[in-house]
C-alpha cells in the first residue's frame, strides 16, 4: 500500500513540469516502478475526462431527446467510451513497443513505455473543453495533438531507437487508436451526432 501511495504522491509534480513542458520527467518516471499505477490512473482520468468533454458538448445541443437520450449518450460517451479508448490507448502502446523491438531491433519494455506513455496521455483532460460549443473540436484537436506528441517523447526517452523509428511505431499505434476510435463513433449513434467514442472521435465520420 505504501508503494503505491509514494507513486500517487508525486503525481502532482510529474504533471507540473509536463505542463512547463519538462521533458525530463520521463527520465524519471520511465525507471520509478511505484509509477506504473499512477501513471495507468492518469490515463484513464482522461479518457473518461474526454468522454465527459465530449458528454457535456451533446448536452448543449439542441436536438436531444430528453433525459432518456440524455443518459444514453453519457453510458456510450463516457462510460463505454472511455472504457473502449482506455483498452485502444493500451494497444497503441503495444503496437510500438512490438515495432521497436521485434521490427528495429531496439531496446523497448512494455513496462516502462506504459509508464512514460501514460504520463503522455494527460493533454487528454483538455478535451474536456468540448462545452465551450464554439471551440469544441479546435479542444480536441489541440489534446489529441498535444498527446500525439508528448507520446512519442515519451517513447523516445524508453528506448535506445533512432528518432526515426520511434515515430514510425508511434503513428503505427497512434493509427490503430485513431481509426477504431473514429470508426466507433458512427456505432449506435445517438441522433446523428456521435456514437460510441469520447473527444473529438464521438463526432461521426459521415454525416
Amino acid at each position: 500500500m505504501g508503494f503505491e501511495s509514494a507513486g500517487f504522491q508525486n503525481v502532482g509534480s510529474w504533471l507540473m513540469r509536463l505542463a512547463r513542458l519538462d521533458l525530463t520527467v520521463f527520465d524519471d518516471v520511465k525507471d520509478e516502478a511505484t509509477a506504473t499505477v499512477p501513471a495507468l490512473a492518469v490515463m484513464v482520468v482522461a479518457s473518461f475526462a474526454a468522454g465527459l468533454g465530449s458528454w457535456l458538448w451533446w448536452v448543449t445541443l439542441d436536438f436531444h431527446g430528453g433525459s432518456e437520450k440524455i443518459g444514453e449518450a453519457l453510458f456510450k460517451t463516457l462510460i463505454l467510451g472511455g472504457i473502449l479508448q482506455a483498452a485502444l490507448w493500451l494497444a497503441w502502446v503495444y503496437i510500438a513497443a512490438m515495432l521497436l523491438s521485434r521490427i528495429f531491433g531496439a531496446g523497448a519494455d512494455l513496462n516502462r513505455m506504459m509508464r512514460a506513455m501514460g504520463l503522455a496521455f494527460a493533454p487528454m483532460v483538455i478535451t474536456i473543453l468540448m462545452v465551450i460549443d464554439i471551440l469544441a473540436v479546435p479542444f480536441a484537436v489541440i489534446a489529441l495533438g498535444a498527446t500525439l506528441l508528448l507520446s512519442n517523447a515519451a517513447i523516445q526517452a524508453t528506448t535506445d531507437a533512432e528518432p526515426q523509428q520511434v515515430i514510425v511505431a508511434n503513428l503505427a499505434g497512434f493509427l490503430v487508436f485513431a481509426i477504431v476510435l473514429g470508426l466507433l463513433g458512427n456505432v449506435a449513434q445517438i441522433y446523428e451526432i456521435g456514437g460510441i467514442s469520447p473527444g473529438i472521435f464521438f463526432v461521426p465520420l459521415e454525416t
